[in-house]
């Protein structure tokens, strides 16, 4: 098909257009497996059509604006199968139920003659959805003495109801991109839609059909004009003969180096067969040699329920519009990822299509609904596009990423500007796009852009194959920890319906397997260190592994080289809160994962964190909860206890001259103060751990502090801030004794006063 734009309004659904649907087994005879295939029973499409009318000397032709009988697809045709319309061809339709009209849609002038025995030459035919209006309009292109070719007409298309959606296939079927060989099945096909009987200011007047359509001449390719434009068409417009007789006989189905793929029989799409009766045609060789991937160069926004009325539709315009014996491709796919048949003889024999002027005799056709200039078509359509490949190819010992010699039937050239004589050897890409054989733009050019990918999905091995994950323990810099038992996750960007299976390896040798649609495996390992990795194996056989990853499997217990202990330090003192520091040192083996204190608060500290500041009630035996986890998820626990007690300054043993005052900011309400040198309070107590509290002023001044009658420090407790409650200093011991802590007052000039608010001591 020639590449070209399509407008539509949102009223109007827009699907590909040269839609085929793909056959299991050979057309009139049982599929192998039949019972897989979707049977809705053959669907009449209508057909109607309405004569243009010449003006301006015959370089222009209208429609004007009619009342038709519904229809979904539409097309313009002409007397001439080997003339063209070099100018604009532009249709628009009326939707039927809101009445929108669409906007005007560009036709492409030059649809290919498609069979030597076609009727009527013509456009691509254009899928509108259900309308019950439509316009035409048609203007000669070149030079001024240039004329539409006669006989144009308008070719409407009502595909029939076939059940299910619009399309008399269950919305349930499986594309092939993902699903297994069983389809769900359908409901039965409805009666044909009655002929047109509308009065119109053009009335369209339904002509008779052909009930029998003759089959091909032999094996005749068309030679392309000097003019021709580039464009999609199955093959040009003037025949030459070229290429050999095909067999008349029904080939054998060779087995494939791959599965195949599921595939949606006619039967399944509603082929009414009795208007292609011709015997299939198979390749004269015997032996497809390559693949030509097409669009159908029509709107995007087509769904996939449409997709079985859009082939019905395109099927009835190719044969009884145009008068070809049948569908030009062997296989059409859905942007759903859907494979259709498309011409009827056996989905795996080697059918003669009419889809790539000159190679028809040595190639199959796989075209996908919708264009690719500028997009490319989905993942599900171009995995199915590589499952149809791999596996046609596969039939006959030819690798996707190869190429193939192909004998030219005819003298042509390529969009790139190459050209060859008729009986030229051509070497192409196994899996090509129909421009590197024909002048076109087909597939488009996005699509025509990923044919690498799409080769290398068929062919295999699989590619982007990375472990993502490995679970069941932890993991540190690049190495990862368990007991025994992993969970190993990868991913790949081969499509999952191409990867015959996954394994996972454990020092290279096989653990477990998983389905080719897993993304992950589980394995058990022994002690010790190990390197895991994941192979993919390709539906074609062949395979790749990922990158191995290291795994320790340990089952040693970390180990608290330090016990908890706890210890008061500075801050604000409250009843409520004590100040004070958690310390411990946790060490593992292998791996230090992290250390969790569980009470009396919950918290997790890193494997290199050995402290934390805590608070603690005052009077209040509390219970410090730690456990070490190593990086396998190995543990071990420790716990300190302590109680923090407040000492009130009136439990000291005093000397000299204190003043007692009294605030809510203090401790207990109330403080002593002494400006006097060498005033003292002395305590005395049993514990591990002892703070002193003092209220800070700009004023206060030095005082010593004495320990079991060991002069410990020299505090000055000025501060530019008033402060209250604040624990200045401390002092810890490995174990709980008696001890005391007598503090003197310095009598320092000029600011002698010092406040002091008690002791508090750790038991």
């Amino acid at each position: 098909m020639r590449s070209r734009r399509i407008w539509v309004t949102a009223a109007t659904v827009v699907a590909g257009l040269t839609g085929v649907l793909l056959f299991q087994g050979v057309t009139g005879q049982p599929s192998a497996d039949a019972g897989s295939d979707v049977k809705s029973g053959p669907v009449k499409a209508d057909s109607r059509t309405s004569t243009l009318k010449m003006e301006a000397g015959g370089r222009r032709a209208s429609l004007a604006q009619s009342d038709t009988e519904p229809f979904s697809m539409l097309g313009v045709t002409w007397t001439d199968p080997a003339a063209r319309v070099t100018g604009t061809v532009e249709a628009r339709a009326r939707a039927a139920g809101s009445g929108k009209w669409s906007d005007w849609l560009k036709l492409d002038g030059d649809g290919g003659l498609g069979e030597s025995s076609a009727g009527r030459g013509g456009t691509e035919p254009a899928w509108v959805g259900p309308s019950d209006g439509v316009e035409v309009r048609v203007t000669a292109g070149g030079t001024t003495s240039s004329r539409l070719p006669a006989g144009l007409r308008l070719d409407m298309i009502d595909p029939g109801d076939g059940g299910a959606g619009s399309g008399g296939v269950s919305t349930a079927m499986e594309p092939a991109a993902f699903a297994g060989e069983t389809l769900a099945p359908a409901t039965e096909s409805a009666s044909p839609a009655p002929e047109d009987t509308t009065s119109a200011p053009v009335s369209p007047t339904p002509t008779a059909e052909p009930t029998d359509v003759p089959s091909d001449p032999p094996s005749t390719e068309p030679t392309p004009t000097q003019s021709t434009a580039p464009g999609e068409s199955a093959s040009p417009s003037a025949p030459s003969s070229a290429s050999p007789t095909p067999t008349a006989t029904v080939p054998t189905a060779p087995p494939s180096t791959v599965p195949r793929p599921p595939v949606t029989s006619r039967a399944g799409w509603g082929a009414d067969e009795s208007i292609s009766p011709e015997t299939p045609e198979y390749l004269p060789g015997g032996k497809i040699k390559a693949v030509v991937v097409h669009h159908t160069a029509e709107s995007n926004t087509y769904t996939c329920a449409d997709a079985p009325a859009v082939v019905r539709g395109v099927y009835t315009y190719h044969v009884k519009q145009l008068g070809w014996k049948d569908i030009g491709y062997n296989f059409l796919v859905d942007k759903c990822g859907t494979v259709y048949e498309g011409r009827k003889g056996g989905v795996d024999l080697p059918v003669l299509g009419a889809h790539a002027y000159g190679f028809n005799t040595e190639t199959t056709g796989i075209s996908v609904l919708g264009t690719y200039t500028d997009a490319a078509p989905t993942t599900a359509a171009m995995t199915s596009v590589a499952r149809i490949a791999a596996w046609k190819l596969g039939q006959y010992g030819v690798s996707p990423t190869g190429t193939a010699t192909l004998t030219a039937g005819a003298a042509g050239q390529n969009l790139f500007g190459q050209t060859w004589a008729q009986g030229a050897q051509r070497t192409l890409p196994a899996i090509h796009g129909h421009r590197d054989g024909y002048n076109t733009q087909c597939p488009g050019t996005a699509f025509y852009n990923q044919l690498g990918t799409i080769r290398s999905w068929a062919a295999g091995p699989v590619t982007g194959l990375t472990v993502k994950s490995v679970t069941g323990g932890g993991v540190s810099g690049s190495t990862y920890y368990t007991k025994a038992g992993i969970t190993v996750g990868w991913s790949a960007s081969t499509p999952a319906a191409l990867i015959g299976r996954y394994e996972l390896l454990v020092d290279g040798k096989v653990a477990a397997t998983a389905a080719g649609s897993a993304t992950s495996a589980k394995a058990t390992l022994a002690a010790g260190t190990h390197k895991v990795a994941v192979r993919a194996v390709h539906q074609s056989g062949s395979t790749a592994t990922s990158a191995a990853a290291t795994v320790v499997a340990e089952t040693t217990a970390p180990a608290f080289t330090t016990k908890p202990s706890l210890a008061l330090r500075t801050g604000t003192v409250n009843t409520t809160a004590v100040p004070l520091t958690l310390s411990w040192k946790a060490s593992d083996s292998a791996a230090l994962k992290e250390v969790r204190l569980t009470a009396p608060v919950a918290r997790t500290y890193g494997p290199t964190v050995t402290s934390a500041a805590h608070t603690a009630k005052s009077g209040v035996a509390t219970a410090w909860n730690m456990t070490a986890y190593d990086q396998a998820g190995n543990t071990a626990a420790a716990s300190v206890s302590g109680t923090p007690v407040i000492l009130q300054e009136t439990s000291a043993v005093r000397s000299g001259t204190w003043t007692a005052r009294s605030s809510t900011s203090y401790l207990g309400g109330k403080s002593y103060s002494s400006t006097a040198r060498n005033a003292s309070l002395t305590w005395t107590f049993t514990g591990r751990s002892a703070a002193w509290v003092v209220s800070r002023a700009s004023t206060s001044g030095q005082a010593y502090v004495y320990v079991d009658g060991v002069k410990a420090a020299t505090l000055d407790l000025r501060s530019s801030t008033t402060k209250y409650r604040d624990a200045i200093w401390t002092r810890t011991w490995s174990t709980s004794a008696k001890h005391t802590v007598k503090i003197v007052v310095v009598g320092t000039s000029g600011r002698p006063t010092v406040t002091t608010d008690g002791l508090v001591y750790l038991k």
